[in-house]
């Protein structure tokens, strides 16, 4: 059916949103808790790898939110967006609420890095999917106020989690945590299916349950386009130090400045300017014809990954602000614009498997990125070549973009000029003939008849 374009939809629009800030903003105030971590597990005994061993909760966390994002865009094609986001709201309650009862660091690997981050994978993406059921010409307003719930959460929860890590400890602060995620579970009820006709509604009531062809549940054919391949594995090159800084900044900040600062700052700054990157870059997309737009990825890179580098060259906290200003405005960019050129390289049809793989592409650098980053720290007992290293992969992944438009601009122009076998041409020949005899007739037929 023609998207209603408002009516329900804003109920639907608000509860995504929610759900945006509450995965995101709890995914990305993960130093802080990160902190909390060290101070609470470290206690007991004076352990050499245990900056690694703790960032492993939180990037494996990060990284099964994307991981699982293939598998959960064919959960939602085949149960529907509601049933797959309060079925996953509930699964991130329950990993997050367990997480609260562990003694050591070990369990947490699994309540928190594997159930409670599969559960907001799953809530997550059917709120990007509904959104489209509801809006059409509104979407792109839609889609930034939605996105606009990430940075709303990134902004305020860093502080809200000091005030309650200071009075109530770790585990009555992951308590209070489970508060975002129950709303969640009831802000899923309201991704309320739109029924296309009649035949969907007679089969609704019977009950029936269909499979969707294997083809669509694993289209593979994206990978034939040049370009996509190209694609799915620069940005995963690039992410290897991408999630370093928003686990282990905050505990820099702490080894280098000690108490006198308030980190959480730092982390206000990368939410605010990453909302407001998302504004200006996509806008400035629309303006960018075809897969050229790959190019605003491959300056936010850039950028990001200088800005990695820098960390370590400011002694002062004020170096440090700037720092996060710029590296949070050009992660609003990278991220604004990965559905545009998704849509550029393989064509509205198969977009939606197109992010899904890169998703799952994505979370192998972000996973594997932070432990690397904490056992450097514990061998060297700094983080300074840890966030040296960190900027080396932007780089890299960024060079490799840069390929992506010459040769999707390449592949264009060698299907227009493909060859046309002999029986083709014959009928092409002969439908050209036909036409210009029709014009040759026409003339004649229209002086007979006085015209």
């Amino acid at each position: 059916p023609e998207p209603p374009e408002g009516g329900w939809g804003w109920v639907v629009m608000l509860a995504a949103m929610w759900c945006n800030g509450a995965v995101f903003g709890i995914q990305n105030s993960c130093g802080v808790l990160f902190v909390s971590m060290l101070q609470l597990f470290g206690g007991s005994d004076d352990d050499e790898q245990l900056v690694f061993k703790t960032a492993w909760v939180t990037s494996l966390s990060m990284g099964m939110v994307f991981f699982c994002s293939p598998i959960v865009s064919t959960f939602t094609d085949l149960f529907g967006c509601r049933k797959v986001a309060v079925i996953g709201a509930a699964a991130g309650f329950a990993g997050l609420l367990s997480s609260s009862f562990v003694s050591t660091i070990e369990p947490l690997y699994f309540t928190y890095g594997i159930l409670f981050a599969c559960g907001c994978s799953f809530a997550y993406q059917p709120s990007l999917v509904i959104l489209g059921h509801y809006f059409k010409k509104r979407l792109g307003l839609v889609n930034g106020i939605v996105t606009a719930g990430s940075s709303l959460f990134t902004v305020s929860l860093p502080f809200l989690l000091r005030v309650l890590l200071d009075s109530v400890g770790l585990y009555n602060t992951l308590r209070v945590l489970c508060i975002l995620m129950f709303i969640l579970f009831l802000a899923g009820f309201t991704y309320k299916p739109l029924v296309s006709n009649a035949k969907d509604k007679e089969g609704g009531k019977k009950g029936k349950f269909k499979f969707l062809p294997e083809k669509k549940i694993c289209n593979f054919s994206v990978f034939k386009v040049l370009g996509y391949r190209i694609w799915a594995f620069g940005i995963p090159a690039a992410l290897f130090g991408y999630f370093v800084p928003y686990v282990h900044l905050m505990k820099h900040v702490k080894d280098r400045f000690g108490d006198s600062v308030p980190e959480e700052v730092l982390l206000l700054c990368l939410g605010i300017t990453s909302g407001v990157g998302r504004l200006i870059f996509g806008r400035v997309a629309d303006y960018i014809p075809g897969a050229k737009k790959v190019y605003l990825q491959v300056a936010s890179f850039f950028f990001i990954g200088l800005m990695s580098m820098m960390i370590p060259l400011c002694h002062v906290f004020g170096g440090l602000i700037a720092v996060c200003l710029f590296m949070g405005l050009f992660d609003g960019c990278f991220i604004c614009i990965m559905a545009p050129i998704a849509f550029e390289l393989v064509g509205a049809q198969n977009v939606s498997q197109a992010i899904g793989f890169l998703l799952g592409f994505m979370s192998i650098p972000m996973t594997v990125g932070p432990p690397i980053a904490g056992l450097l720290r514990d061998h060297l007992g700094t983080y300074d070549v840890a966030f040296y290293l960190a900027g080396v992969p932007p780089l890299i992944g960024g060079a490799i973009l840069c390929f992506i438009p010459w040769v999707h601009e390449r592949q264009k122009l060698k299907e227009r000029s493909k060859p046309v076998d002999g029986e083709t041409a014959e009928k092409m020949l002969e439908n050209e003939s036909a036409l210009v005899s029709d014009t040759t007739e026409k003339p004649d037929k229209e002086m007979e008849s006085g015209f």
